[in-house]
């Protein structure tokens, strides 16, 4: 009998738990930047459990294992942790335990009406380089009141067992001409430090990825999918310093840097800087800043040193990030444009192709060739989603050679995808009619387009949140019965991550208002387990309204150009305003993209935007 390889693994991992004495360890999704997505090293979680999926946490004891995700995930995650001996735990589902609560039924509670294992010992495992402050403080909390449980978080066991593991990534890292930037980094850190001083700081330090990137005007290749680099930013009054393996940079960015005043030292020696860091105190980020590097900090007077104060508070980069300039507005519309080309000559190619013929890896690799073919195109920004039928209502599928798909000239096809141009990132999704279609998917089908329409027609007052604009999108679902768990919308980064905060079109509160000049994505959709999955998505533009007595209002400009196919959708289930707003929209997609197409696409186009009927 061949032993499944993560039983292995989890064999190897509860001999260093014993050894350490140590009953349990959670590995999270993350890095020692809180990246969404992270670099090969750090893939723990999916090491340790075989879920690859971008969000879960996995938790291991002597004697169990479980993960949790998020809904996007659960049908994905069945299939993958199926005989790992993980068992799935379903997030934001009733009747889910938290990671406390499982871990004190697992180490303390009686399992078999007898005795608990308590023999075990009561102390948990995380790593705090990769853990941020907050999520420790949180878990720290939830453990002493499940029962006493503590955290240790000086551990890594996969140092010791993880032997193939891949090194830190080290690729080049370039200049972000200021023609796409729109700010030099002068004036971003001028506004840095003013942010600071409002909040009482000397200084900060910074470890997300894409904010370091945006405030240096710098870009990487360190993360697949996200044009940045592995790095900290510890900023004060006066000086700046980047901590980066200096390999990375060429004599044009270290002379750009030095003109910047921007001092560079080596990645791992971020620590000692925070030990010599002589301002009165230091802004951390909770949410943003590892564990392991608060901990340098407050405990600095142990060391001998003197004390540094940390004022706890949000980072103000993101908001100032998620704002963009309008060099970055009108590369977001450039980029758009040339992403609209290629994905008209997709759906044209498509269409005429035959569909026996290909399968969900085939239509990704067409799609990223036409892409690739654009100018400043720089890459995917993510890994393209195409669900045919079933997969589609597996929100965040990908295809593996084991799970690839067939085609059929029927049914829908779910494509979600993205690149990254250096003037602006891409997110779109297109559910596509192969052929004929159920009536219950031309239901579903309208919904989504309903909720996705109605979002982008509305004009809503100045210092609303996206949670007060989410139902608007959700309300026709809801009226039929139809919900879905993930968001509505996430900020789009300027040529950098394809998810970016801190605004977020969500059920969930999430009270950052949306403010003129951000991205949002409008992605309602509809999932039917076992069946098909329809969502529809388009990047959306924050601008100015009308100002009324009533107050100042802002609405949304349509960056995505793309025809929404037509073939799927119930005419008279439209409103007359929504069906307006379709026509127009598609009048608007063919007078932008047919300059850039020509003969039997053209003709395409121009049939995939006629307007609707009654």
């Amino acid at each position: 009998m061949t032993h499944h390889p993560i039983t292995q693994r989890l064999a190897m991992l509860r001999d260093q738990l014993r050894r350490e004495h140590l009953a349990a360890y959670i590995f999270p999704t993350g890095d020692p930047h809180q990246s969404e997505y992270t670099a090969d090293r750090w893939k723990s979680r999916e090491w340790i459990s075989g879920f690859d999926g971008s969000a879960g946490t996995a938790v291991v004891t002597l004697h169990s294992a479980a993960l949790w995700t998020d809904s996007r995930y659960f049908l994905a995650a069945e299939e993958q942790l199926e005989g790992t001996g993980f068992l799935l735990m379903r997030e934001r589902i009733a009747g889910t335990p938290t990671i406390a609560q499982w871990l004190r039924s697992q180490l303390l509670d009686s399992t078999d009406g007898s005795a608990p294992h308590t023999a075990d010992g009561t102390e948990v495992g995380i790593d705090g380089m990769v853990a941020s402050a907050s999520a420790v403080a949180a878990l720290q909390q939830e453990l002493r009141h499940e029962g006493g449980l503590t955290l240790r978080t000086n551990f890594d066991p996969l140092q010791h067992i993880w032997r193939d593991r891949p090194a830190m990534p080290c690729r080049p890292v370039v200049i972000q001409p200021l023609q796409y930037a729109g700010e030099p980094t002068s004036s971003k850190l001028c506004r840095i430090r003013r942010a600071l001083r409002a909040m009482h700081a000397d200084g900060m330090l910074m470890s997300r990825l894409d904010d370091i990137a945006w405030t240096l005007n710098l870009r990487g290749a360190d993360v697949h999918c996200n044009p940045v680099f592995i790095s900290h930013l510890l900023i004060d009054t006066q000086r700046a310093t980047l901590y980066i393996n200096k390999v990375q940079l060429s004599a044009d960015v270290l002379a750009y840097l030095h003109s910047l005043q921007i001092a560079v030292d080596q990645y791992e020696n971020v620590a000692d800087g925070l030990l010599r860091y002589r301002e009165y105190n230091i802004l951390i980020d909770a949410d943003e800043v590892s564990h392991a590097l608060r901990e340098v900090v407050r405990r600095k007077p142990q060391r001998g040193l003197p004390a540094t104060l940390i004022v706890d508070a949000a980072s103000p980069v993101p908001a100032m990030k998620a704002v963009k300039s309008e060099a970055e507005q009108q590369g977001f519309r450039s980029a758009m444009l040339r992403d609209g080309v290629a994905m008209v000559k997709f759906l044209c190619w498509l269409d005429g192709a035959d569909k026996t013929a290909l399968t969900e890896i085939s239509v990704c690799e067409r799609l990223e060739q036409l892409r690739a073919a654009q100018p400043l195109y720089r890459g995917l920004s993510f890994d393209t989603i195409a669900g045919f039928e079933a997969h589609g209502a597996i929100v965040h599928y990908e295809a593996t050679p084991a799970t690839d798909a067939p085609l059929a000239p029927r049914g829908l096809l779910l494509l979600d995808s993205g690149a990254q141009y250096q003037d602006g990132t891409t997110d779109i999704t297109r559910t596509i009619a192969l052929g004929p279609v159920s009536a219950e998917q031309q239901r579903v089908y309208t919904l989504v387009l309903r909720g996705h329409i109605r979002l982008q027609m509305l004009q809503f007052p100045a210092g609303a949140s996206g949670s007060q604009l989410d139902a608007i999108a959700r309300e026709p679902l809801w009226h039929a019965g139809y919900n879905f768990l993930h968001g509505t919308g996430h900020g789009v980064g300027s040529f950098l991550c394809v998810h970016e905060g801190p605004h977020q079109i969500r059920m969930e509160w999430r009270p950052a208002p949306l403010l003129a000049g951000m991205t949002v994505t409008d992605e309602p959709g509809i999932y039917l387990a076992g069946r098909f999955g329809v969502r529809i998505e388009n990047t959306l533009l924050v601008v100015e309204g009308d100002t009324t007595e009533c107050g100042h209002f802002l609405r949304f400009e349509t960056l995505t150009l793309c025809p929404i196919d037509k073939r799927p959708i119930l005419v008279d289930m439209l409103s007359d305003d929504e069906l307006q707003w379709l026509n127009h929209y598609h009048q608007t997609v063919y007078d932008r993209l047919s300059p850039h197409v020509d003969g039997n696409e053209r003709q395409w186009l121009r049939q995939a935007t006629l307007p609707l009927q009654r």
